[in-house]
């Protein structure tokens, strides 16, 4: 691991890898040139050998996804989701304020293969910094005619746009992007028709998350072969991780996904250990969606397939939260049970009703008035939610049941043990609030 050599994160730090002339002295652009000298078809055949899995928590095939566009189109969108609203990953942020035209040149990369001719990037209201220098890259690659008319001298026109969004949790779902910079409320569309076929403006759209763009012009210049040749078959090419907790060093850091979660906790070139005094807990391993691991859970590998065998709902943004030993588990679990009754955007009921009684039954047992017949209910909630059980138009519910369910159940005889601690008079008294 110590001999990895940095592909995504190679310019972060190099302040003039910022600018054009800064980002082509190391090498950028090659990708997209090389592309242009290709077919359409081939760069998607090419990304389809590598097995670029999408980067922004589903984990489905890149390729494969552009080949679900029609045949026959004639107007073909390609949205880059740089929404980035999965607490706590911030592993695009830092690709936009470090490297912004790496994430253009992907783009172009995804535009070209797909045919299409306008590129949005949705961008949370958020990262002000981001957006400036983000929009001064999109300037200068007018400017030097690489975006526009023509690009790099093919024929092949593209136009980029920066769209900034309000700042919800649920318009990183596609659908909820699409209708959101289509000037409407960011709430998710029911599929199908998908949006390779009825996208942006009702028209064939492509959505892709900015890290997965940033992957295509390494792809691209080194190959197929190349790229799959970094990690597991099922879960090629270079990956970043986010840590974030009581470990000694914080802050993202790239490798390939043989990694483990202890791996990212422990070693050295990555979290370097929990900070004097702190022991594990439980980790998030993916963002909060995927649901919690126990101290005992920390071998899984943060790959596209070892999750599930853990009770994952997957790998998620792979961005890991460790919660320590001195933390309060009722006020985990009230916490994010509040985060996703905030962001549910209330289409369907049993999402709206849901996150919002999960919520209500986390908060009483983090006051003091719990009872274990609520661990019950969260639990019995938890599973008819969801996508999955088919009951919902996104996959929010889903996030928002692993981590309660998965809390709940790794973690019910330490609840119980508080929940019977709890004073009958303090219980009495919250419960007559509530009531």
């Amino acid at each position: 691991m110590r001999d990895y050599e940095p592909i995504l994160l190679r310019n972060v730090g190099v302040p003039e890898a910022r600018t054009l002339k800064g980002y082509e002295a190391r090498g950028g652009y090659r990708g997209i040139r090389k592309a242009l000298g290709s077919s359409p078809e081939q760069i998607v055949e090419e990304v389809k050998k590598a097995n670029l899995r999408g980067r922004g928590g589903a984990g489905f095939p890149a390729g494969l996804k552009w080949s679900f566009l029609p045949k026959d189109r004639t107007i073909t969108y390609l949205c880059v989701n740089a929404d980035e609203s999965e607490p706590p990953t911030f592993s695009n942020r830092l690709l936009m304020e470090n490297d912004p035209h790496q994430v253009l040149e992907g783009a172009m990369i995804a535009a070209y293969a797909t045919r299409a001719q306008v590129a949005y990037i949705y961008m949370r209201v958020e990262f002000h910094e981001q957006f400036h220098v983000l929009q001064r890259a999109v300037d200068e690659a007018y400017a030097a005619g690489y975006l526009g008319r023509r690009l790099f001298g093919h024929d092949f026109d593209l136009q980029v746009y920066i769209h900034r969004g309000a700042g919800a949790y649920v318009c990183g779902e596609e659908t909820g992007l699409i209708e959101s910079i289509e000037g409407k409320r960011g709430w998710p569309r029911i599929k199908p028709p998908f949006p390779a076929l009825e996208g942006l403006f009702r028209r064939p759209t492509v959505v892709n998350n900015v890290e997965t763009l940033a992957n295509l012009p390494h792809l691209i210049e080194r190959g197929a072969a190349w790229f799959t040749s970094i990690g597991p078959p099922h879960s090629t090419g270079p990956k970043l991780f986010c840590i974030s907790g009581p470990v000694r060093r914080p802050g993202c850091y790239e490798g390939p996904m043989t990694i483990t979660v202890r791996d990212l906790i422990e070693r050295p070139e990555f979290g370097g250990g929990m900070l004097p005094g702190k022991r594990v807990k439980m980790v998030l391993p993916g963002g909060v969606s995927v649901g919690v691991l126990t101290a005992n859970e920390l071998d899984m590998k943060m790959d596209f397939a070892d999750p599930a065998k853990y009770g994952l709902l997957g790998l998620g943004t792979a961005a890991a939260v460790v919660v320590d030993t001195d933390t309060d588990i009722r006020l985990v679990l009230r916490n994010l049970a509040r985060f996703y009754a905030l962001e549910s955007c209330g289409q369907c009921t049993q999402c709206r009703e849901g996150t919002s009684w999960m919520y209500k039954i986390a908060a009483r047992i983090a006051a003091g008035a719990g009872r274990r017949a609520d661990l019950d209910i969260l639990e019995q909630t938890a599973r008819n939610m969801g996508m999955m059980p088919g009951l919902s138009i996104c996959g929010l519910p889903d996030g928002a049941t692993y981590p309660i369910e998965t809390l709940v159940r790794k973690f019910r005889s330490e609840l119980e043990e508080l929940i019977g601690q709890q004073e009958p008079a303090r219980r009495d008294a919250v419960l007559q609030t509530v009531n």
